[in-house]
């Protein structure tokens, strides 16, 4: 005999079923053969209002959502999104850390891999996930829009495979932003105008709340409710425009196990320091204590800049166990006091602490770092200037206007795609393959700066044959004061072989480096009156991006680009160019 027909309980399992969808639009994938998968994503950007520090703007999101919606995949599985512009503003999003073996055409820098999606249009992003297990991000690669369209990408293992750690009770990413009262847009284009430092964001976020920097703002809080002796992996994204950050929760420690989708040898801290682009994924050991006790979680900058403005503030978040309650205004917390944290401009704490990261160096993860060297360079970075234009008046330093630059050469984008330009042999105009490899003139990096700090414009790169092994110095350097600039690299991850501070020794520093289990990145700090040497494999053909991650840096010209030929084989050739990639 059948069971009858529910059709209340048909139509509750119906709901479920479509809100699980909404929410994870990529958990009904198709298969692709052995445990992988195909998960099947759109992204419709799109205007949104949303209040915070008690005033309501319209911002740029994903599916409306600030920050945006997760992307949650396998290992070894194959993401497929779909993004549909319905802004008044050109878009491209970049799939931050996502190695794009062969799918360079999804990376997403505007003028480097793809004119930008303009409105009305679409375009679809198509790549596999290969090596990486952890937390990558996603965010608009164009202008400041990256400011409220940012979102995580949570990579899992393979079905049946492990952590190489304790299992978390749950899994919560963290992400960090920065907020502004008026629109990110217009305020870098009133430093392009006037060629002076940008004005500073009004307050950090986690999670896209600010906390209680002012009355009217207490509920805009994070809150991260706990139980008593779990183990919880919070996943720690860096979105913030501008600013390096610590982050801390008041008596507790974290274990690193993860960076930038990399495993690393676990290690306990109270204090975690990331830079914008960055990923770190922590487990938190709870206390054994009982319901209603509550703790502060707090990030803040790490600065060294001897000149300009910085956003000074503290973000507010609470860690709460069991049921405590956060009752309306401030007066639940004013008791609860701030994690210390290291001073502002902290540079040999955070020296010590980027130290500590070493690869897993497992069996079952090996690190591969290169051991002989085809290609050596040395790149010089930091701030300097452009003469300001005639008939007009500059607020840079000594009537000038800030610029940034690699070797002196500030890199000018394009106005048509590189790797269009590249792939179809079209780069005369575009782009000159003559980029300086090292300082075009030599002086004390990290001491007295020169008189002289005029850089050079140009839209130069760096052509490698393909697998070529690469040792790549970035030394910081003094000129209008050291800052610590996080360089990310697209296409690729790199080893992190040594860092030291002063000027390089191309004699004695080599001999200390790391080539056992260094640390495996995407994105690294070139320490303030410092160096750092990486190493990495040129084994994806394409044209890949190295970029400066705070914002301001990069829209000054601290940027380069590195074209990757095709190897001999078929599965070491970049493709064709999907039908719908965006036109200029």
């Amino acid at each position: 005999m059948g069971v009858p027909f529910n059709p209340s309980s048909f139509l509750g399992c119906l709901l479920f079923i479509i809100c699980i969808l909404y929410l994870y639009p990529g958990v009904a994938p198709a298969k692709t053969g052995g445990n992988s998968i195909t998960r099947h994503y759109t992204f419709n950007i799109q205007m949104r209002n949303i209040t915070r520090l008690c005033e309501t703007k319209r911002v740029i999101t994903v599916n409306g959502k600030f920050p945006g919606p997760r992307i949650i995949a396998r290992e070894g599985d194959r993401v497929v999104i779909k993004v549909v512009n319905h802004v008044p503003k050109n878009i491209t999003i970049h799939w931050h850390g996502v190695r794009q073996l062969q799918s360079g055409w999804a990376d997403g820098p505007a003028y480097i891999t793809q004119c930008p999606i303009q409105m009305g249009r679409s375009y679809v992003y198509n790549f596999t996930i290969t090596g990486q297990i952890g937390t990558l991000w996603y965010h608009a690669h164009i202008s400041w829009i990256r400011a409220t369209l940012y979102g995580p990408i949570i990579i899992f293992p393979k079905l049946n495979e492990s952590y190489p750690f304790v299992k978390p009770y749950k899994e919560v990413p963290i992400i960090f932003g920065e907020w502004w009262k008026v629109d990110p847009e217009a305020v870098v284009s009133q430093a392009i105008q006037t060629g002076a430092g940008p004005n500073s964001s009004d307050a950090y976020t986690i999670n896209g709340f600010p906390g209680p920097t002012i009355n009217c703002s207490s509920k805009e809080m994070y809150r991260l409710k706990v139980k008593p002796n779990k183990t919880y992996l919070l996943r720690l994204i860096n979105a913030a425009l501008n600013d390096e950050l610590f982050f801390k929760i008041s008596n507790h420690t974290f274990t690193v196990v993860d960076t930038d989708a990399s495993y690393v040898k676990p290690f306990k801290t109270d204090t975690i320091f990331i830079t914008p682009g960055q990923t770190t994924d922590v487990l938190l050991k709870t206390k054994s204590r009982n319901s209603n006790v509550k703790f502060l979680m707090a990030a803040r900058p790490y600065s060294t800049a001897a000149s300009g403005t910085f956003d000074n503030t503290t973000v507010i978040g609470v860690l709460e166990y069991g049921g405590s309650q956060i009752t309306p205004g401030n007066s639940s917390i004013k008791s609860l006091p701030l994690p210390p944290f290291p001073p502002i401009n902290a540079t040999a704490y955070v020296a010590n602490w980027t130290n500590s990261l070493r690869s897993l160096g497992s069996s079952r993860f090996p690190v591969t770092v290169p051991q002989t060297i085809q290609r050596r360079f040395f790149f010089a970075l930091g701030l300097g200037t452009n003469p300001c234009p005639a008939n007009q008046t500059c607020q840079g330093p000594n009537g000038t206007k800030f610029a940034a630059s690699i070797n002196n050469l500030s890199f000018v984008m394009p106005t048509t795609a590189f790797l269009q330009a590249h792939f179809f042999r079209q780069s005369k105009g575009v782009y000159s393959t003559d980029f300086p490899t090292t300082p075009l003139s030599q002086f004390n990096y990290t001491g007295t700066p020169p008189n002289n700090t005029m850089v050079v414009n140009g839209t130069k790169v760096v052509v490698l044959p393909f697998n070529t092994t690469v040792e790549l110095v970035m030394q910081g350097t003094s000129t209008l004061g050291g800052e610590n600039h996080p360089l990310h690299l697209h296409g690729f991850n790199f080893f992190v072989v040594g860092q030291g501070s002063g000027n390089f020794n191309s004699t004695t520093d080599p001999t200390t480096f790391n080539l056992v289990d260094p640390v495996e990145r995407n994105t690294v700090g070139v320490p303030s009156g410092g160096w750092v040497a990486v190493r990495f494999r040129a084994d994806n053909p394409g044209v890949w991006f190295m970029h400066c991650h705070i914002e301001i840096h990069l829209t000054w010209g601290l940027r380069m680009a590195w074209v990757v030929n095709d190897g001999k084989l078929p599965n070491q050739k970049l493709p064709p160019p999907p039908a719908d990639l965006p036109k200029c």
